[in-house]
């Protein structure tokens, strides 16, 4: 997809190096390459309400910004938070690339670990006891057909935890869309970062073409090549996992149907494979009535958070979620991307990510529940889906 990064504005004051970088954007699929460094100005924080048309407004306004020497690029990135009432953060950075920066993988450091589940593997599996409750407890005037439930690690190393080294260490996964965006800074000052290797695309548009590609309903992969394909077969014949992932596809099809004039997908899930998982997926293609009214952005916050990330029906999914999760998400199960002043971006479901600070990181990870789940199955799922950001880190998968 060709990234339009011509014009601009700015008056902004010349940033070190290091403050160009500590502003680094980054996003690597197989279609596209996009590399940004510096914060020249930030979109105005809101609800995902409103990102339509804070987008609209922001390009508008630089539309009619005088040009002061080098233009910054015509994009805002960064990302969308999982609560779809709290801030997003995005902003114009001073360059755009379609080429790495200059990072290299530094000497590999010999870091010690300490690994602190929230929660644990016995708490997740009565928090997924209790959403299988509600599940069987729902009436039809107020249904629940599915919940995702997360749970996460805390590592603090003996040391700096270095983001790049991380996203680098992250290419294992070609496959997967590699991310690391800045998230502001911490209590104690230290710039926050989300990286991540995705598996799923929320939404890209590129002029009235768009294509969701969403994944629901997991196992978990086996370096025996005997148990991986009997691994992959199951999950394509599981009446549980399979429910789980019409569900999703449903949602996303019924939010994009007002915008489309055509919108298809196939009649069944397919298999993609990740390093460590395998999903079910389909890919939803469509074409937009006005492209040039609706941005990336909007489709994005118009779909964020899918049933594959929260559950079905959305409200009452997430209200279960806060309930039996006990901690913020954050930007984790949000989305992760870019638009430009046309409207056309990408937006990736913020998956097997880490949010990196200093000398700690925190891993994320969910499994969907729905009637027929397992809570020491779901628990494993959960385990399966840290390995990736694990192996990157050089931690002992097995204490997951």
């Amino acid at each position: 997809m060709p990234v339009q990064i011509g014009g601009g504005l700015s008056d902004a004051p010349q940033a070190s190096a290091e403050q160009q970088m500590n502003w680094a954007f980054g996003i690597s699929t197989p279609e596209l390459k996009l590399f940004t460094t510096g914060l020249e100005k930030r979109l105005k924080p809101g609800p995902a309400a409103t990102l339509g048309e804070r987008v609209q407004v922001f390009f508008d306004a630089l539309a009619g910004d005088a040009v002061s020497g080098e233009p910054a690029p015509r994009l805002l990135v960064g990302a969308l938070p999982f609560d779809r009432n709290a801030d997003d953060c995005l902003f114009l950075p001073q360059r755009a690339a379609n080429r790495p920066w200059p990072v290299q993988s530094s000497a590999p450091k010999r870091l010690n670990w300490r690994m602190e589940p929230q929660p644990d593997r016995a708490a997740y599996r009565a928090a997924v006891a209790g959403a299988l409750a509600e599940i069987r407890r729902a009436s039809a005037e107020s249904p629940l057909e599915k919940v995702v439930l997360s749970r996460s690690l805390k590592l603090t190393a003996d040391g700096r935890i270095d983001p790049f080294d991380l996203w680098l260490a992250l290419k294992a996964d070609p496959s997967a869309a590699r991310f690391i965006t800045p998230l502001g800074q911490d209590a104690g000052g230290a710039m926050r970062r989300l990286v991540g290797a995705s598996p799923e695309l929320l939404i890209s548009k590129q002029g009235a073409r768009i294509l969701s590609y969403p994944l629901a309903g997991s196992a978990r992969r086996s370096p025996d090549l005997a148990e991986d394909e009997a691994a992959s077969k199951a999950l394509l014949r599981s009446d549980k996992d399979r429910r789980e992932h019409a569900a999703v596809v449903e949602a996303i099809l019924d939010a994009l149907t007002p915008y489309c004039s055509e919108l298809r997908a196939p009649p069944g899930p397919a298999l993609v494979s990740t390093r460590t998982m395998w999903h079910l997926g389909t890919r939803i293609e469509g074409r937009l009535r006005h492209p040039d009214r609706v941005s990336s952005a909007e489709l994005a916050a118009v779909l964020h958070p899918t049933p594959a990330v929260a559950g079905a029906p959305r409200e009452r999914a997430v209200e279960l979620i806060q309930q039996l999760e006990g901690y913020d998400r954050g930007f984790y199960a949000g989305a992760v991307g870019w638009t430009n002043a046309v409207g056309d971006g990408a937006w990736h479901v913020s998956l097997r990510c880490a949010e990196v600070a200093g000398d700690t990181a925190r891993l994320y990870a969910g499994a969907g529940i729905v009637e027929g789940s397992d809570p020491e199955a779901e628990a494993d799922e959960t385990s399966g889906k840290f390995q990736a950001v694990l192996r990157a880190l050089g931690v002992d998968e097995a204490a997951a």
